[in-house]
Formats: C-alpha cells, sequence, structure tokens
C-alpha cells in the first residue's frame, strides 16, 4: 500500500477475527498503524480458526493490535467504544456472512447486518475526527441480474435472499446517515473473495477438503455457475487504496436537505474475469493433484448464476490493477490448507 494514509491514524476494524477483517488488520498493524479490533466470536463457523487468525495478528502487529471482545448488536457498547476511542477510519468487515445459511437463521442476518450497521452509524454521529467510514456490501445485492457486467449503477432492488436483502440496507442506510450527518461512507461489493485462512464456508475450502477426503462435491446447477473469483490480497489493497480516497460531499450546505446529496458511495472489488465453476475445480485439482468427485445438483434458491465486476470506476479511483491469477491464488491457498491442517 503506498503511504496515503497517515501512519499515526487509529482504525477500528469490526470482524476482525474474520476472513477479510484479521487479513485488513494484519496489514495495517504491520505497517504502524494503531489498529482496535472487535469480533464477537460466534459459532457460525470454528472459533479455533478465528482465534488464530487473532493470533497471527498480534504476531505481527504487536503493539499495534488491540483486540476487544464486542457485539454489534450491543449497541451501549458499540457508543462507549467509538466515544472511548479517537478513530480516523473505520473499516466494518464485521457480518452474518454466507447466501445459503441466510435462509436457514433470517433473524442472525436482521440482528447483525441490519441492527448491528445501525449501531455503528449511530455512534459514528458527530465524530469530528473521523475521516472515512468503509464497510462491506457485497455482490449478492446484484441478485439474478442478467446486466454483465454488474455495473454500480445497477439498480439492485431485486436482491434474492435475505443476506443480499440485508447488504442492499446497508447501502441505503449509508446513504441516508451521509446525507443527514456528514459522515463520508463507501461500501465495497466484495466479489467471492478466497484465499488462506479463508471462510470454511466458501467453495474453494469446501471443495479441497473433500477432494483431499475422496468426497464428492455438489456442484450446483449442473455446473452451469460462473464466479468473479477475488484473491485476499488484492481485496486488502483495494480496500486500504479506497480508504485512503475520501468522498466529498455534494452540494455546498449538508443542511440544505432537499438539494444536497450525500457523501456515500458503492465501488465493486472484484477480479473482473469470472471462470466457470469447472474450470474453477479444474484449476484446483491441479493444485492437489488429485480429481474430484463430482455430483451435479439442482440450482439453490438464493444463489445466482453468475458474478462478474465492472471495474471502471475502481480502477478510476484508485490505478490499482487486480495481480493475482486464479491458478497462483489457489495455489497459495491450497499450500496454506495443507500446512494448517497437517
Amino acid at each position: 500500500m503506498k503511504k496515503t494514509l497517515n501512519p499515526s491514524s487509529t482504525i477500528l476494524i469490526t470482524g476482525a477475527a474474520g476472513f477479510i477483517g484479521s487479513a485488513l488488520s494484519e496489514r495495517l498493524s504491520n505497517n504502524n498503524f494503531s489498529v482496535i479490533g472487535i469480533d464477537n466470536l460466534n459459532k457460525y463457523y470454528d472459533v479455533n480458526l478465528k482465534l488464530d487468525r487473532l493470533k497471527r495478528i498480534e504476531t505481527v502487529g504487536r503493539e499495534n493490535f488491540e483486540f476487544i471482545k464486542m457485539d454489534l448488536c450491543d449497541g451501549p457498547s458499540i457508543k462507549g467504544l467509538l466515544t472511548d476511542y479517537s478513530f480516523d477510519y473505520i473499516v466494518h468487515m464485521g457480518a452474518q456472512a454466507g447466501v445459503r445459511y441466510s435462509l436457514e437463521n433470517p433473524q442472525g442476518y436482521i440482528d447483525s447486518n441490519i441492527q448491528g450497521f445501525f449501531n455503528l452509524l449511530e455512534a459514528s454521529k458527530g465524530l469530528t475526527k473521523l475521516k472515512h467510514f468503509v464497510y462491506a456490501s457485497s455482490s449478492s445485492v446484484y441478485g439474478g441480474s442478467k446486466n454483465l457486467p454488474f455495473s454500480e449503477s445497477e439498480n439492485v432492488s431485486r436482491p434474492v435472499s435475505v443476506y443480499a436483502a440485508t447488504k442492499a440496507c446497508n447501502e441505503l442506510m449509508a446513504f441516508t446517515y451521509s446525507h443527514l450527518h456528514g459522515i463520508p461512507l463507501t461500501g465495497v461489493r466484495l466479489f467471492t473473495v478466497y484465499g488462506p485462512w479463508g471462510r470454511p464456508d466458501m467453495a474453494a475450502f469446501g471443495f479441497l477438503r473433500k477432494i483431499l477426503a475422496s468426497e464428492e462435491i455438489e456442484i450446483f446447477n449442473n455446473g452451469n455457475m460462473k464466479r468473479d473469483f477475488t484473491y485476499i490480497d488484492d481485496v486488502v489493497e483495494s480496500v486500504l487504496r479506497i480508504l485512503a480516497k475520501i468522498p466529498s460531499k455534494l452540494g455546498t450546505n449538508q443542511h440544505d436537505y432537499e438539494n444536497a446529496e450525500s457523501c456515500s458511495r458503492v465501488l465493486n472489488i472484484g477480479n473482473g474475469s469470472p471462470v466457470s465453476l469447472m474450470e474453477f475445480v479444474d484449476i484446483l485439482e491441479k493444485c492437489i493433484g488429485k480429481k474430484a468427485r463430482i455430483k451435479f445438483v439442482k440450482f439453490q434458491p438464493g444463489d445466482v448464476k453468475s458474478t462478474f465486476a465492472d471495474m471502471t470506476e475502481f480502477k478510476q479511483l484508485t490505478g490499482f490493477e487486480f495481480r493475482t491469477p486464479l491458478d497462483v491464488g489457489l495455489q497459495k491457498f491450497v499450500s496454506w490448507y495443507t500446512s494448517y491442517f497437517k
């Protein structure tokens, strides 16, 4: 990352024990930023993986990283945290993730993704030192749109899962709070992030585990699916570059509610080169040196057939070109997995 952020900055990262939040925390603390990380350490997947991510950050960041176990749904604690610490930046990666799980436990998504985000926005009002608030949205907000590649100007009013609906709601809430209270906010629509220390519920993790165990992997929609797989290091670099590019308020008077717009925006973060699920499996097989046993199953409710990020706006803003081809990223993931799980 170019030194466009002031190293003396204090940064709050939510979901700090999660996949992306931990990677951001490690990168920032290793570069001498003061990072406060919070996470509720829920049991959606193995808590030991989350704890090991925190150990990795503490090993690298040492005195630059402080972890606080905290639930985003605890409004008074969130308010107290933002009052006690003078944050320059907020990076909100904490959320209940997973499209399919949102069919089983929709209440968990409403609590964490909507109530939790609301608590952060409320606590951010009036923080004069806060320069920029970046939060995780998702490519899922595009629903079943066939307008590929997905552009930020696309209508996202028809989400096809509860998870996607909560993320679309976050974007609307962000615009409103930015408009009313002048908070500079950027939502990053993340496209299928993968890599070392990833989430066990994601395709790369599940496929690899089952192939190594000689178990069948399920391929949805008979393999007629495409995803814009995006490597974790490219995502971290992208978020940090966006964090340094603070959106300006449109309109001369933030209290002129009739005419002022908002210093809120959304940006895609994706590789911009989708691959079919079968091609993904083929590359993974080559990285492992073992063939997969495949079972084709029907299309799942709440899922989407293709994702493809239009990265025009992101590149114009940051100038960053993604660097990690899928075969390179998957090989790094396989190496980490086999080392971590012995």
